[in-house]
């Protein structure tokens, strides 16, 4: 692991222990070099995953840029970020052991709404409004309908 301070690529292990999500591994890393302290975390990752762009271009899978549209989505929303992070490692997983190397970004955009739909409305509508490509009013006025009816639903079938 290469030094953010002095750029020495020999850096040495000091602790290492499980995140608090359990999904990651801590390490807490010395430069011998610079004397520098810092941490890295570290995530399994089962498989390379590619993404198969609308064009038919292929990309690697970036969790940064999925954590990122959460982010945008539920941005001054009142949700944990431990939820956040929980359901976009939940997402990965399931890409991950879907047993496919090559992932329509459609399929990628569906398990995000799902996700997004468990943990808030309005993050849910943004990112809808971007990954169907709301144009009018109207569209925006279907989701809600939608999210009412199921909100009805929901609240007759628990009475």
């Amino acid at each position: 692991m290469r030094c953010p301070y002095c750029s020495s690529h020999d850096t040495q292990v000091k602790d290492s222990r499980p995140a608090e999500d359990g999904n990651t591994i801590r390490r807490r890393r010395v430069c011998p070099d610079c004397g520098g302290r810092f941490t890295t975390f570290e995530r399994v990752q089962l498989r390379d995953l590619q993404v198969l762009k609308k064009t038919g271009r292929k990309v690697p899978f970036d969790r940064e840029k999925l954590q990122k549209s959460f982010d945008i989505a539920l941005r001054k929303r009142p949700v944990d970020r431990d939820r956040i992070e929980r359901a976009v490692s939940g997402i990965v997983r399931r890409l991950e052991s879907s047993g496919e190397t090559e992932i329509e970004t459609d399929a990628i955009g569906l398990l995000a709404l799902e996700a997004l739909k468990a943990i808030d409305d309005v993050g849910f509508v943004r990112y809808a409004s971007v990954y169907q490509d709301f144009t009018a009013a109207q569209d925006f006025e279907k989701i809600i309908e939608t999210l009412s009816a199921q909100i009805a639903r929901d609240a007759a079938d628990d009475s």
